[in-house]
């Protein structure tokens, strides 16, 4: 159908379905499968192509508790390392759910066409992880997410699911508190697209973006999904607890934060500042580069604030002692990686690298069972979700996280869709949303909105990166104000290439309300713990062991986290895990 503007007439389609999943990588595509296999009507849209989603990005594995390698694993004991791991503020009933789940997640996986890496006998190969007691990391190559985003895509395919590439939805439609569906354009077109819907999805990841050096691409984890679901009428938990990856690159711009696999440090990469010291030595003599990720972070980021750093702001990651042999067949990606964005020869000279914004371990605030929000008829899940990592992801749990709970919420969904008696609409939340549009497409003003998205990744990286303080935060707080002041007279102006700039313009919107709900959230969190670091907190605060929740109306209000099952509780504290000689994240 079409409607009348002025004298102009903009294509809109309208399309209905019982689910809507927005995002299209491993967590929508999974909870979509789980839809569409128990012969329910769903749509996916993702702002970009499906195959370059940011799972196939993930490389070390995904964790199950299988015990191919070591019997005596179990999911209590992989539920004991995870809460240990969240420095006590993972929500057990969620760590439960996930541990338990986590074998039919890998059938599933197995199901769909996905070939793990496996033993001479035909088991599923498992390896040690970063702060885990077993061996329970299954993978292909180092390019697991890849091959789950591929068994996604084709089970996808075999359902015949209808999946939109290349539409950006900018609001999510409700009436009375009730989602009805979404709204968005064709980034390539700008056609419309109202889509109603008896339950949505959301799985549009998280807002690491927000940083200067990030680990995520353009255009990508820019708070989409905290956005959408705030101004729909949820809530933010954990906003401020971010994962800093200790190695990304700084150079070129476009490609600032591009991480350096960990295995270059696993297989004996040195770490020296811009003197040549090997200054591990001062924060881990024991295990040097073969420490934490958040302790290496933090001690790289030492050495550039204390004014030991390279010119660029970072410091030498170096393997090239190592025989080119290695190099070439256990840092593959690594090496190509820096012939391709620097033609770097890592086996002749090191890599400059620097902390980077890595994972979002809050999200949007769900039940830690359905992971149902706040609002009726919306579901949050995977990095847009909450509840499962804490202050510290156990690494390779996010993977696992997406297969269990893309089964719980499709079907919760379905159950939701089949019960209603009515299905609401409003024409004025539709009003509403293509408002939103015609505004931003008529303004003309001097602002850029790239240029105010560097402002706030500048902003947001100086005042609340790896260390924070109040006098920071609270600094970083005034520029974001006078930012979103600025947004009242951006500039859009769509062209022949598309409608990017009109996507940019909402992905500042949510930037913005991401970088508040984090800067407010880190104000409240005074205390050190995990990935956040106070430097006028410096030490844990047990009256803290809560999860921090955020909205625009009650800013920052504290929940009280539930007790862990005994059984695992006496787990967590059963022994120290040897590290000696690994690689511990």
């Amino acid at each position: 159908m079409s409607r009348t503007q002025g004298n102009a007439r903009i294509r809109e389609h309208a399309l209905s379905t019982s689910v809507l999943v927005i995002g299209t990588g491993g967590s929508g595509l999974r909870a979509a499968i789980e839809v569409a296999e128990s012969g329910v009507d769903v749509i996916a849209v993702g702002k970009r192509q499906k195959d370059d989603a940011h799972t196939s990005l993930a490389a070390g594995g995904i964790n199950a508790a299988l015990a191919t390698m070591d019997p005596e694993d179990s999911w209590q004991q992989h539920a004991a390392d995870t809460i240990k791991e969240s420095y006590d503020l993972a929500n057990p009933r969620t760590v439960e759910i996930v541990t338990q789940g986590a074998e039919q997640g890998i059938a599933d996986l197995e199901r769909y066409g996905m070939d793990f890496a496996k033993e001479d006998d035909g088991r599923i190969s498992q390896r040690f992880f970063g702060a885990h007691t077993w061996r329970r990391t299954a993978f292909a190559g180092d390019y697991t997410g890849l091959e789950i985003q591929r068994a996604l895509i084709h089970r996808s395919a075999e359902l015949d699911i209808p999946i939109l590439d290349t539409v950006y939805i900018t609001k999510l439609l409700t009436a009375d508190g009730r989602i009805f569906g979404a709204y968005g354009f064709d980034l390539v077109d700008g056609t419309r697209y109202r889509i109603h819907a008896d339950a949505v999805i959301l799985a549009a990841g998280g807002h690491n973006r927000i940083w200067r050096r990030t680990s995520s691409r353009r255009d990508e984890n820019t708070g989409d999904s905290f956005r959408l679901a705030v101004e729909a009428g949820g809530r933010l938990r954990d906003a401020e607890l971010v994962q800093f990856h200790p190695s990304g690159i700084l150079e070129p711009e476009n490609a600032a934060g591009t991480l350096v696999s960990e295995a270059a440090r696993g297989e004996g990469g040195i770490l020296r500042n811009a003197l040549g010291e090997r200054f591990m030595e001062r924060y881990d003599p024991e295990r040097m580069e073969l420490s934490t990720r958040d302790r290496v972070a933090l001690a790289a980021y030492t050495e550039i604030a204390e004014g030991r750093g390279t010119e660029n702001g970072g410091v030498w990651l170096d393997v090239s002692h190592l025989p080119r042999e290695t190099i070439m067949s256990r840092l593959p990606r690594v090496y190509q990686t820096l012939m391709e964005t620097q033609m770097l020869d890592i086996t002749k000279d090191p890599i400059e690298i620097a902390p980077t914004a890595h994972y979002s371990m809050g999200g949007v605030w769900v039940d830690p069972v359905d992971h149902s929000t706040d609002v009726e008829g919306l579901w949050a899940i995977g990095e847009a979700s909450s509840g499962l990592h804490g202050a510290n992801r156990l690494g390779g749990n996010s993977l696992i996280e997406l297969l269990v709970f893309g089964r719980i919420i499709g079907q919760s969904a379905i159950a939701y869709s089949d019960e209603l008696e009515a299905q609401v609409r409003s024409q004025e939340s539709l009003a509403e949303a293509r408002a939103e549009i015609d505004d931003l497409l008529a303004s003309d003003g001097a602002e850029n909105v790239r240029a105010l998205q560097r402002e706030v990744r500048n902003l947001m990286t100086e005042h609340a990166g790896v260390v924070r303080d109040e006098a920071g935060l609270l600094a970083g707080l005034e520029k974001l104000a006078a930012i979103e002041a600025r947004m009242a007279d951006v500039g859009i102006h769509p062209d022949i290439a598309g409608y990017s700039d009109l996507a940019h313009a909402f992905d500042l919107r949510s930037s913005v309300l991401a970088a508040r709900a984090t800067l407010e959230s880190a104000l409240e969190r005074r205390e050190t713990r995990g990935c956040h670091n106070r430097s006028d907190y410096p030490e844990l605060d047990p009256e803290l062991t809560v999860n921090l929740v955020w909205s625009p109306e009650t800013g920052v209000v504290r929940e009280t986290i539930p007790a862990v099952d005994p059984e695992v509780a006496a787990l967590m504290h059963s022994g120290e895990i040897s590290v000696e000689g690994k690689l511990v994240e």
